[in-house]
């Protein structure tokens, strides 16, 4: 059996948890730039907000509803991810972080216990941990336990709880699940299946297994068998090591010049190698890419990008900052306004991997390669110790580069000056 906890519109909740007066008040966050609406509360879904609707759009009915608006707080919101997802760790012996507000655990040893009753204990230790309200899930597969968390999300009498454990109960929640909703089918598959008359879970299920199979592939098979009731997703209690790494911002003002776009592109490749140091990987390839607003109903708009590789794979921030700038110079466009921009790493490989391969055309010496590993050591053990940015490449600027927060929420957890003082 697996159990599914899902935060319940977590960054709304995620500001609600610190400002209680907002309880039953509709709450809306925003994208970077405080450009799209990206979370709602329920009582903001009730009124009609789309998600991703753009805010300039809405601001009409945002102030008639005395809707709270908030920009994005990331830190705030990846701390509180943090505490939802030790709280579950103890209350299961292993879990899956899905996403930031999503985790599997798994509840095979679990046999003996009332699980509908555990389920409630599990979602009121959450609540009274961290404030974050949660739905949790628990069916035989993975894709089932994400079945029941859609009825639990859809329909108030679950009361946040749902619980798949017979073949009846499974069945009824197959035929109202819309295949289109089952976790892994895509548009195309969906519209494949319906024009198969395979219109439901339930039918999917039922399936011939070799129709299944040819046309929809592996992926589709497996898919069938977690709806039948055999599992076939295995528990991943170590994150997959990551493909690339992206860094990229739409730019709060407009940028026209070489020499702007030049230091957003340092302060972002700048971010790549940050990351790719935490990861423990190198980057072989690496993208750069800029684009107008694509709005623009002038016609001017302009995507340029292009990807080169690195004489050797490399986390060394000055090594990548140098091909970004390189590949920039050979993208840049005069006189083009341009509202975002962005660097990617990919090709990655673990030290192991490239321990043992040479370059036969590169320039640099061994010594300068262990030379620079030991500065960008020295960098970011002196920004772990005195804050992110302390020491950074002259090319970087990273407050010029800050998106637009004018509504950003104290950072209650993460920031000392921030922390609520209670009076007694």
């Amino acid at each position: 059996m697996f159990a599914l906890v899902d935060c319940n519109n977590f960054y709304a909740s995620c500001e609600r948890a610190f400002q209680p007066a907002l309880r039953l008040r509709p709450v809306v966050v925003l994208s970077n730039n405080d450009g799209c609406i990206i979370a709602r509360s329920e009582e903001a879904k009730a009124l009609g907000i789309q998600m991703g609707t753009p805010e300039f759009k809405c601001r009409l009915l945002l102030k008639q509803h005395n809707v709270a608006v908030f920009s994005s707080n990331y830190a705030l919101y990846g701390d509180m991810s943090s505490r939802v997802m030790a709280t579950l760790a103890a209350l299961a012996p292993e879990i899956e972080v899905y996403s930031i507000d999503e985790a599997f655990l798994d509840m095979s040893s679990f046999s003996r216990f009332d699980l509908p009753d555990y389920a409630w204990q599990m979602r009121k230790t959450v609540r009274k941990h961290t404030g974050i309200p949660v739905c949790v899930c628990i069916a035989p597969t993975k894709t089932l336990a994400k079945i029941a968390n859609r009825l639990a999300k859809k329909n108030p009498h679950y009361q946040g709880v749902c619980v798949l454990a017979t073949a009846e109960e499974i069945q009824a929640a197959l035929l109202r699940t819309k295949v289109e909703d089952i976790w892994g089918i895509g548009r195309q598959w969906s519209k494949l299946l319906q024009a198969k008359r395979i219109e439901s879970a339930a039918d999917l299920a039922a399936a011939s297994a070799a129709w299944v199979r040819k046309h929809l592939h592996i992926v589709g098979a497996r898919i069938q068998a977690e709806l039948q009731g055999t599992s076939c997703l295995a528990m991943e209690l170590v994150r997959p090591a990551k493909q690339s790494i992206c860094t990229s911002r739409s730019f709060g003002r407009s940028v026209s010049t070489l020499a702007e776009l030049q230091q957003a592109v340092a302060t972002f490749a700048g971010k790549c190698g940050v990351k790719l140091r935490k990861e423990g990987s190198l980057a072989s390839m690496l993208t750069v890419f800029i684009a107008t607003n694509p709005f623009d109903e002038s016609g001017n708009r302009y995507w340029g990008t292009r990807t080169a590789s690195l004489s050797h794979p490399s986390q060394d921030s000055i090594a990548i900052l140098r091909v970004a700038e390189a590949i920039l110079a050979g993208i840049f466009r005069d006189g083009m306004v341009y509202k975002k921009a962005g660097v990617i790493v990919s090709g990655l490989v673990t030290k192991d991997q490239c321990r043992t391969t040479l370059s036969l055309f590169s320039e640099e010496e061994p010594a300068t390669n262990e030379r620079d590993a030991k500065l960008m050591k020295a960098m970011d053990a002196i920004n772990q110790r005195y804050g992110r940015g302390t020491v950074h490449l002259a090319a970087e600027n990273a407050e010029a580069w800050k998106p637009n927060q004018e509504r950003l929420s104290p950072c209650y957890t993460t920031r000392w000056d921030d922390i609520i003082g209670v009076m007694v």
